[in-house]
């Protein structure tokens, strides 16, 4: 049963550390997402991200398609680490309570 115990020991210990590697990872993306708007034929950008509960646009004026696609990528990104942090997370419930069970000896 020590070795099994301690198998887990290392994955939680790894998790846990892909867990905050998620985290530092979210926390360097630029916040927010582009979206476009179309006034009187030109396209305008505005950076919408929440603050409080409230949506904030800040107007980014005109903006070079290259800057639009890394705000794009970003999104996706965001998207892909919060998608890995949430199976990490689970993985870590799941190894917690693993190791309190009781042991039989």
């Amino acid at each position: 049963m020590g070795v099994i115990k301690g198998v887990l020991k290392e994955e939680l210990k790894n998790s846990m550390r892909m867990k905050r590697g998620y985290e530092v990872a979210i926390k360097k993306l630029p916040k927010g997402s582009i979206v476009s708007k179309n006034i009187r034929g030109h396209k305008y950008y505005y950076l919408v991200s929440k603050k409080n509960g409230k949506m904030i646009y800040k107007y980014k004026g005109k903006m070079a398609p290259e800057e639009v696609k890394k705000y794009e990528d970003a999104k996706k990104q965001r998207a892909k680490y919060t998608k890995l942090l949430n199976q990490v997370k689970n993985q870590i419930k799941f190894l917690q309570r693993s190791l309190r069970g009781k042991e039989s000896n």
